[in-house]
């Protein structure tokens, strides 16, 4: 798992922690990863935690090669920054993506690789991959554009995959969380409908994967919102957003 060091990364490693597991955790805070590392081994799991930037194609590579069997893989890692009702600078626009869209290939990519290399287990089975998108995936706001882009593009590519991934046996799911009560979204200044303990979000996503959807989209009424913001034509969609501007960076929800 990447993105294992804080918020929702550290609570589905810890939920799945257990005697006879072994958790790969990777993420970029030294600090904080040993400490997620600390409450998996306190559950009875073999924690292994690596400190590595998804960015670094070859280092992603080598970590998942040396990983041994993978039964699931999570890319989480993921950032996020908002306009504020002004133009997104270049560097912020290019820093998302990095890490949201390649980050999650680079994670995703040699995960697919070493699954397809695993004899099948029950069912056919080889493998699970979990892409951590976002609600935003469904609606384009203007106030952040390339991290509702990002998060877009990574739902939309694991969807399409797992048509064809699950003819050789692996699985993707695509979850898209609400507002998360994480580090990242304390800083905000706007309302955040139905914000979610990260807990919880990790037990709704942890069992979606378990019953093989494709799409995990919570809380449903949020989702539902989005989807219907979504549809609308996108003229009236940026003048409804105008109309309450956000005071604050839009947070990674999830």
């Amino acid at each position: 798992m990447t993105g294992a060091s804080s918020g929702i990364g550290r609570a589905i490693a810890i939920a799945c922690a257990g005697p006879g597991v072994v958790l790969h955790l990777g993420g970029r805070n030294a600090e904080r990863l040993a400490e997620t590392a600390a409450a998996c081994t306190a559950a009875g799991a073999a924690a292994r935690p690596q400190s590595v930037d998804v960015r670094d194609r070859d280092a992603m590579a080598a970590w998942i090669a040396g990983a041994g069997p993978l039964d699931l893989v999570i890319a989480n890692a993921g950032i996020s920054a908002g306009t504020g009702g002004r133009t997104e600078p270049a560097e912020q626009a290019r820093a998302i993506f990095e890490t949201n869209v390649t980050g999650v290939l680079n994670t995703a990519l040699p995960a697919l690789a070493a699954m397809a290399a695993q004899p099948p287990g029950p069912e056919g089975l080889r493998g699970r991959i979990a892409v951590i998108a976002s609600i935003a995936a469904f609606v384009a706001v203007p106030g952040a554009p390339a991290y509702c882009a990002s998060k877009s593009a990574v739902q939309r590519w694991a969807e399409a995959l797992d048509a064809t991934e699950r003819r050789r046996g692996i699985r993707l799911h695509a979850v898209c969380p609400g507002y998360i009560r994480t580090p990242m979204t304390a800083a905000n200044q706007f309302p955040m409908p139905m914000l979610m303990e990260a807990e919880e979000a990790a037990r709704r996503t942890l069992r979606g994967i378990a019953a093989g959807r494709i799409r995990i989209a919570y809380p449903f009424p949020v989702y539902c919102a989005a989807r219907i913001a979504g549809a609308l034509p996108p003229g009236l969609r940026a003048a409804l957003f105008a109309a309450a501007p956000s005071k604050g960076p839009l947070p990674r929800v999830g």
